[in-house]
């Protein structure tokens, strides 16, 4: 009787706790929704008002704020309406895993947000110094309440950390449901969506956190030392005694240990805190760390590089230990990576585009030819093309369009009677077998811009020439739209099907689609997007192909996901997936 009635007890205490979380997740939205509309409609709004005077460039400002309008969109309009007419209803539906479950999915638009948060960064820092308007704006708006006497960049970083928040609230909000609740298998199903979308906001917090401590290094030693990179990573920093190569003195030094490198500083005079200097820098590669032993210095070890060798002594036997394992740990990494690099230099020089460019075939046979009106830009260093400055050259070899600069080699093609013919740089390379020593291969990352136009036409919702302008009184230029199937609420424009980069991408979630009324510019096959202060004209060759386009945006800017159009072969003439534009 008494394991019964505590268990009569406890439900109400778990019912109250679930209604804890809910309540919890709703208020912190709405504090959320709120630095989110300080973001946008305020410091992205009054920098833009600004860059439209010309006082600086509005790619600045769309290079900082990103996506955060649709994000903003997105938290104001869908998740937070969501939260909060579940909340008033909670007595006949205590639940928020099916909300969850259904809105989830959409965190995803936060990826392009976190990539480009280290750019955002440095495009702050840069122009803060550069222009003094900006400053001035920027200053101006952080000196209001609304602020709290926070910076714009912490601002900026709560996005990056408000998936991780969804993460935890949800976590706990599963301990305390019941396993046979009806909501459970909603609520675990958005929790692996969140924690995905979680671990890209992660390690941007930790990228932030590092960059932070490098700035503490950096002003530790009095700005002298160029070491405030994201490629450099602090692995441990302390104090520790270091022992005369010629003599058994020991004089008190502080080593920093980085990824790539090891700062033997010593101490400096200063008035304003604990400042050193650097004495040395010993790089990673090629290093050795050995344990010794020494009857009048317990506790020491010694580190040795191309630059310099240093024994050390510990405070005590663990922190020898420390410091060992640290360095041990470092070394590690630094050989695997050069070892993993080492051997994709080996193996090609480019991955470029294997089943157009085998090494086997390449200069055996002559390769089709990309056409000129194909590609607005190189497909190599991706330079716009223009008439007078950056003309189009074709690679012999592999029949790409490239620019002056990409295309300045010459090969012998077995094709052409060994005879030798303009090349691209990739080309060329492979053709002789040598590797370029000015720009090996690198794990660098493809901006959310660059994919290629033929790539994700082939697999895409719809995609087509639609005329497109941003101003009803300029005159429209005719673009390539896509609609990628992996990505399906966002809509990509480049200048031409063969394209390796994208002009501009739009996050279709939360804009308005409208007709636009019939006149002299804009003829009756005519539609237009409208976001806040943003607008995109598009006019269609047709009044079935825009009927087409509007079917699926029209389902794109709520949030569903489209269906793939799949068109006669009499529609391919219209615009609707006009095929892969890989010539075939």
């Amino acid at each position: 009787i008494e394991e019964i009635t505590c268990c009569f007890q406890q439900e109400p205490i778990k019912e109250l706790k679930l209604y804890k979380i809910a309540s919890e997740l709703l208020q912190t939205e709405r504090a959320y929704v709120t630095r989110l509309h300080l973001l946008d409609q305020v410091f992205c709004t009054k920098l833009t008002e600004e860059a439209g005077k010309g006082t600086f460039p509005v790619e600045v400002v769309k290079g900082i704020f990103s996506n955060v309008g649709s994000i903003h969109t997105f938290h104001s309009q869908f998740l937070l309406p969501g939260l909060e007419t579940r909340m008033s209803q909670w007595d006949s539906t205590p639940r928020i895993g099916d909300i969850l479950a259904q809105l989830a999915p959409f965190l995803r638009m936060y990826a392009e947000y976190v990539k480009n948060f280290d750019n955002a960064m440095d495009l702050l820092k840069q122009w803060m110094e550069r222009s003094a308007q900006f400053n001035a704006i920027i200053q101006d708006i952080q000196s209001q309440e609304a602020c709290g006497n926070l910076t714009l960049q912490h601002h900026m970083l709560e996005p990056v950390q408000r998936v991780p928040r969804y993460e935890m609230l949800l976590k706990d909000y599963l301990k305390k449901l019941p396993e046979d609740d009806p909501d459970r298998s909603q609520a675990e199903k958005s929790l692996n969506i969140i924690s995905m979308a979680a671990t890209h906001s992660n390690t941007a917090i930790r990228k932030m956190e590092n960059l932070k401590k490098l700035m503490e290094i950096y002003e530790m030693l009095g700005g002298e030392e160029d070491i405030v990179n994201p490629s450099n990573e602090l692995i441990k920093e302390g104090q520790i005694l270091k022992l005369a190569a010629r003599n058994t003195s020991s004089m008190e030094i502080y080593l920093i240990l980085f990824n790539n490198m090891l700062l033997y500083c010593v101490p400096k005079f200063s008035l304003v805190g604990q400042r050193f200097t650097v004495r040395t820098r010993v790089g990673v590669e090629g290093m050795k760390v050995l344990e010794t032993s020494n009857d009048d210095y317990p506790h020491t070890f010694q580190v040795s590089g191309k630059e310099r060798t240093l024994e050390l002594q510990a405070s005590s036997e663990q922190d020898k230990e420390d410091w060992i394992k640290a360095f041990q740990k470092t070394i590690e990494i630094f050989q695997q990576k050069n070892e993993t690099f080492k051997s994709a230099s080996k193996e090609v020089v480019d991955e470029v585009s294997v089943s157009r460019k085998s090494n086997l075939e390449l200069g055996k046979r002559a390769p089709r030819w990309i056409r000129d009106n194909e590609v607005t830009m190189c497909m190599k260093c991706k330079e716009p093309f223009n008439p007078l400055t950056r003309r189009r050259h074709h690679c012999r070899a592999c029949g790409y369009v490239v620019c002056y600069k990409c295309s300045d080699y010459k090969a012998s093609l077995r094709y052409d009677g060994n005879k030798l013919n303009k090349v691209c740089k990739d080309c060329y390379f492979i053709l002789t077998g040598r590797m370029d020593a000015e720009e090996p291969v690198s794990g660098k990352k493809r901006g959310i811009l660059e994919i290629e136009a033929a790539q994700v036409s082939g697999n895409s919702v719809l995609c087509g020439f639609l005329q497109h302008s941003t101003d009803r009184t300029k005159p429209c230029q005719r673009v390539w739209c896509v609609i990628p199937q992996h990505d399906a609420l966002v809509l990509y424009l480049y200048g031409a099907p063969q394209d390796v980069k994208a002009q501009c991408t739009i996050p279709l979630l939360g804009y308005q689609v409208e007709d636009v009324q019939r006149s002299l510019d804009h003829p009756p096959t005519s539609f237009r997007l409208r976001q806040s202060k943003s607008v995109h004209y598009f006019t269609a060759d047709t009044e079935e192909v825009k009927l087409r386009w509007l079917g699926v945006i029209c389902k794109a800017v709520i949030g569903e996901m489209p269906e793939c159009q799949t068109p006669d072969d009499g529609d391919l003439a219209n615009g609707c997936h006009e095929g892969v534009p890989d010539g075939s």
